[in-house]
């Protein structure tokens, strides 16, 4: 099954669009992008850039049993991991599936982490493409045509926004996405007609280097060097220059931050890719590395000189490509 359009993407704002006429309301979910291909009860699953993600997730194979009378099928939606105790979205827990690398590893994590694909639309239905009809179209057919299963489910979506940026906040959920009613899907876009607004301060970064650690981390590394492109990839545009956001130490556990070095190693450059580069006294101590890797932190804010207050590790980003990564209001 070939590998279906890129998904697309909603543009950030710090507030809600709010005439409930033209927009519909989705929570946005903490986990990973995922446009899934169903034909003949097989399903193929592929991330936010284009990596086939099938074999991370063998649970969605029961989502093409379900539709299995029907024809060629795309659906968009996200894999998360749910806290057992809170019932939240857990980035974090989410980690092992999206990194494991062998069956065997998927099978032992998959024993352990559960997921579960939370849909929000529907791009193909038997065959035909679905692309140019409108959003509410699109949900309606949707929810019509995928029945509620044991790892999936088609989310909700609510008139009143502002009530739901309440209840997202009040639950400690990521935030909310607005969707123009009459939108049609635009494959691989940050369009307008869809608006994120996010509740908890995420910021999805490149690594563009790091600084030595001491004591216990004097063996692995004290802090990753971030930055993002200003302004990012779009289809028809490159990614611009690579901008300092500052530096990243804690969020760490010590496995990861043995297993990290060992990459951070193999990814030196002599260069230092930022554009400006940081201040002195980072540069001065700074090791460079070709700027691949995409993580996501929570941070406090962004200060006046445009670096992040407090970031902390959450997690990397392996579905996410680094040129299209931009900084967030």
């Amino acid at each position: 099954m070939a590998a279906p359009l890129r998904p697309m993407k909603a543009a950030p704002s710090a507030e809600l669009p709010g005439d409930p006429a033209r927009w519909a309301y989705e929570v946005k979910w903490d986990g990973m992008r995922v446009v899934t291909g169903v034909e003949a009860g097989r399903v193929a699953a592929w991330s936010a850039n284009g990596t086939d993600a099938t074999a991370r997730f063998p649970e969605l194979q029961a989502l093409g049993e379900a539709l299995a009378g029907r024809g060629p099928i795309v659906l968009d939606g996200e894999v998360v991991a749910l806290d057992p105790s809170t019932g939240r979205p857990d980035f974090g827990r989410l980690q092992p599936r999206m990194q494991a690398g062998s069956p065997a590893a998927v099978s032992r994590i998959a024993a352990e982490v559960a997921v579960s694909y939370v849909l929000f639309d529907l791009l193909e239905l038997d065959g035909r493409s679905l692309l140019d009809e409108p959003y509410e179209a699109r949900r309606a057919l949707l929810e019509a045509t995928v029945p509620a299963g044991p790892t999936w489910f088609v989310a909700g979506a609510q008139a009143d926004g502002q009530a739901l940026l309440d209840a997202v906040t009040a639950q400690g959920l990521e935030g909310v996405v607005a969707k123009r009613r009459d939108s049609r899907y635009e494959p691989g876009r940050r369009s307008s007609a869809w608006i994120k607004v996010k509740v908890r301060r995420h910021q999805e970064l490149v690594v563009a280097g790091w600084l030595p650690g001491t004591g216990a981390r004097e063996a692995t590394f004290g802090s990753l060097l971030v930055g993002y492109h200003d302004p990012p990839a779009e289809e028809g545009r490159d990614a611009g220059p690579l901008r300092y956001a500052g530096r990243v130490g804690t969020g760490f556990r010590d496995p990861l931050l043995r297993s990290l070095r060992a990459r951070l190693d193999a990814a030196a450059v002599a260069d230092c890719p930022f554009d400006p580069e940081p201040p002195r006294e980072v540069v001065r101590l700074a090791h460079w590395l070709r700027p691949e890797m995409v993580i996501e932190v929570a941070h406090a804010e962004w200060t006046a000189d445009g670096v992040l207050r407090h970031p902390s590790y959450l997690g990397e980003r392996t579905d996410k490509a680094p040129e299209e990564v931009g900084r967030l209001p």
